[in-house]
């Protein structure tokens, strides 16, 4: 028997990156990944890959800082399954600008999907896993849920805030078998990160080399990014608890990059 067989897994932000390496091993292992997105046709491809290799997955168009259509698209699932088991809280953006320079609607913009989006899926798929004594949320934090970076004043604060969001859930969920952690990667190369290397290029005046080396891998102990097998590995290691035990948790998932 497979650690997922019949788990349902809302995963945002799963049609690319990360989001869909989790939902490809979700599937892989025997779970029904609900791929939730803003973009529904890479959603649906994304769906329609996992079926072609024998799992089941759905596609469904999700803003995440838009209610209505977290409700909807947690309805959709239930009227499709009948249950919501795992959720990986997943999609963000990424903007870089220097504190002083930080537009307010773009601090806005960021928090509120980060923040926001992590709010609202996690009180829509909270209804049924009470109902069904059972639930396992996932958190997608950073690197950044314990340090800082220059440039990115709303991303580390939005990444600290996930921790506190999972430990109020850790306690609130307790009761319920519902658990709530971080998994906090180091810098994985999706295009989120690959967009960053040229701007921040251009906001420090050095080569786009200097900034993977000098900025990003600094503080690893190799040199290496890490990868989305390395942090799909880590999801899943949370989504499989067997029991409640295991909750309120941050893990850094990187190359030895070393926490003060």
């Amino acid at each position: 028997m497979a650690r997922f067989d019949n788990r349902v897994a809302m995963v945002t932000g799963a049609a690319s990156g990360i989001g869909k390496e989790i939902a490809l091993r979700l599937a892989a292992e025997g779970g029904i990944p609900v791929i939730a997105d803003l973009n529904l046709d890479a959603a649906q491809a994304t769906a329609n890959e996992i079926k072609s290799k024998g799992g089941d997955a759905f596609a469904v168009a999700m803003n995440v800082t838009d209610e209505a259509q977290v409700e909807k698209g947690v309805a959709d699932t239930m009227a499709r399954y009948g249950r919501i088991d795992i959720l990986v809280s997943n999609a963000g953006i990424q903007i870089v600008k220097p504190l002083v320079e930080f537009p307010y609607a773009d601090w806005k913009k960021l928090l509120s999907i980060h923040l926001d989006g992590a709010f609202l899926t996690t009180k829509a798929c909270l209804k049924p896993m009470y109902a069904a004594n059972y639930g396992r949320v996932i958190y997608m934090g950073s690197v950044h849920s314990k340090e800082a970076s220059k440039l990115k004043a709303p991303y580390v604060t939005a990444k600290h805030g996930l921790i506190g969001l999972a430990k109020v859930l850790a306690k609130e969920g307790a009761e319920y078998n519902v658990t709530a952690n971080v998994v906090c990667p180091g810098f994985v190369r999706t295009p989120l990160v690959e967009k960053q290397i040229p701007e921040q290029a251009q906001q420090f005046g050095i080569t786009e080399e200097q900034v993977v080396k000098t900025i990003m891998l600094k503080d690893t102990v190799d040199g290496e990014f890490t990868t989305t097998d390395d942090v799909a590995d880590a999801v899943l290691f949370f989504a499989a608890a067997k029991s409640n035990v295991m909750t309120g948790q941050s893990l850094v998932v990187s190359h030895g990059w070393f926490m003060q």
